[in-house]
């Protein structure tokens, strides 16, 4: 064992304690997160205009600050990309980082110097929490990838701008730049075709005993290191035991990855976003993902059935239930606020607050008043290939209003299959029933005859990676969405 691996141990236990602590005090953790928010941002030009020095309660709190989208705050980051101080948060941010909606075109979500230490040290504290819960340090003396985005940052108005994966970079801690792949010519290459093929060329020959990044982007890695050794990944790497994993669910790319690799390694769930570090898993021995309640954010939460309404509920962790889907709303201390990230979670453990990723807000299928959600698809989808031993490269659901054959409308499922069930039909059927257990909705409208079963159209293994090289998105931090209330996606594939 080497002196890093050996140094990591006790630094692994101080850290695990300190986040066993605050998860404990969670509530306290919040309370002082809402208030040094405010105080900070007083002065500011949204905290003049939205009254952040009367604000005494959380009452108070959601009386002054309305629930927004970047849209809703455009006008204020519109002016600090101008160059204008103190609009959202004293000063000047010292990041964009650069995202592209749906919507908005490119967004540019700021970063302070106050929130960028939580940016890098929480995915460090989750690699810490497996060390002190497994005794486990060995990896750190081998090599480490971080598939991600270019390093190469822009300028607006004197501010370094980029995908949130490369600002990341500039701050992997200098114990680790040794370990590191890819090289930093590497990382900077913008095709990301190109760049996977150089990584597998300076990777194919090292000890890699620690890989991370989005699964469908690690697969992509992983089918060319297989496909140049004739053999798995895990022979190929003997040593590579972790696998750390944020930006989509593992669970659909799971039995495709482990067969690649050829037996099962540790796993690492990480839940990062540009707004802020939200949680990790902090254990192997729990569900869920340990929301993070000391990393700069003072978190709402609002039930996803009362999101579009006009006065939705919307509370503060202390009034959170388990099971309830929620919108999560974030208060940062990088200048956003009533900020609706887009993602749904809900909490699977409230001693500590544990949560789950559920889906995005914006994506379901309610065409006929399903109201269908992510994790309901995954879970039809994969109890059933787990019957079948069918594994999936990639998916993707739309709804199908008008179908050009004729008859009842359904819900088309687009697949990619590495291994394709013997009856398809059966297994069709039996993914429509799962379904149906999940959502009572989706039931009634099977039943009542308003639908007819879903129909699954095969894909071939590279249709997602061709689309989303057509759409400019190959790589990176972009994902291919589980589902959309509109043919877009569908008609493209």
């Amino acid at each position: 064992m080497g002196i890093k691996a050996i140094l990591a141990k006790p630094f692994a236990r101080f850290i695990s304690r300190k986040v066993k602590l605050e998860s404990e005090r969670a509530l306290f953790w919040q309370e002082y997160w809402m208030r040094k928010i405010l105080v900070q941002a007083q002065k500011t030009a949204f905290g003049k205009d939205h009254h952040f020095a009367q604000i005494r309660t959380y009452e108070d709190f959601k009386a002054a600050i309305p629930i927004v989208d970047y849209e809703g705050l455009r006008t204020y980051i519109d002016r600090v990309v101008a160059g204008e101080r103190d609009v959202l948060w004293p000063n000047s941010p010292i990041y964009f980082a650069k995202t592209s909606g749906t919507t908005s075109g490119v967004k540019y979500i700021p970063i302070s110097k106050e929130s960028i230490s939580f940016h890098i040290n929480s995915a460090r504290n989750a690699l810490l929490c497996y060390i002190a819960e497994t005794g486990k340090s060995e990896f750190v003396d081998g090599k480490l990838i971080f598939l991600s985005g270019s390093p190469v940052l822009d300028k607006k108005n004197g501010i370094f701008t980029g995908r949130l994966s490369g600002i990341v970079n500039h701050h992997v801690p200098q114990y680790l730049r040794k370990n590191q792949l890819p090289s930093y010519a590497t990382n900077c290459i913008e095709d990301w075709e190109q760049k996977v093929q150089k990584i597998t060329d300076e990777t194919f020959e090292q000890d890699m005993t620690l890989i991370s990044g989005i699964p469908p982007w690690v697969q992509m890695y992983f089918d060319l290191v297989k496909q140049r050794a004739g053999k798995a990944v895990g022979e190929v790497f003997p040593n590579f035991n972790l696998f750390v994993y944020g930006g989509v669910s593992f669970e659909p790319y799971r039995a495709k990855i482990e067969e690649s690799i050829g037996r099962k390694v540790a796993t690492i769930e990480t839940y990062p976003a540009s707004e802020g570090f939200i949680a990790f898993q902090d254990t192997q021995a729990a569900n869920g993902l340990l929301l993070l309640v000391n990393n700069g954010i003072f978190y709402e939460f609002i039930p996803v059935d009362e999101f579009f309404n006009a006065e939705p509920t919307r509370v503060s962790l202390k009034d959170v239930q388990l099971g309830v889907n929620y919108a999560l709303i974030m208060n940062t201390n990088a200048g956003l606020y009533g900020y609706n990230i887009g993602d749904t979670v809900k909490f699977v453990s409230i001693n500590p607050y544990r949560i789950k990723v559920t889906g995005r807000i914006k994506h379901f299928i309610s065409a006929f008043g399903e109201h269908v959600i992510g994790e309901e698809v995954e879970f039809a989808l994969l109890s059933i290939c787990e019957k079948y031993k069918v594994s999936i490269v990639e998916f993707t659901v739309a709804p199908q209003v008008n179908p050009p054959e004729g008859g009842l409308p359904y819900h088309e499922w687009f697949v990619s299959f590495a291994n394709l069930p013997v009856d398809m039909q059966a297994f069709s059927m039996e993914v429509d029933e799962a379904l149906q257990k999940k959502n009572i909705y989706y039931s009634d409208l099977i039943k009542g005859s308003i639908l007819q079963p879903l129909k699954i159209r095969v894909m071939a293994e590279d249709a997602f990676i061709e689309f989303m090289k057509s759409q400019g998105k190959l790589g990176g931090q972009n994902k291919v969405p589980r589902l959309s209330n509109d043919r877009k996606i569908a008609d493209e594939l």
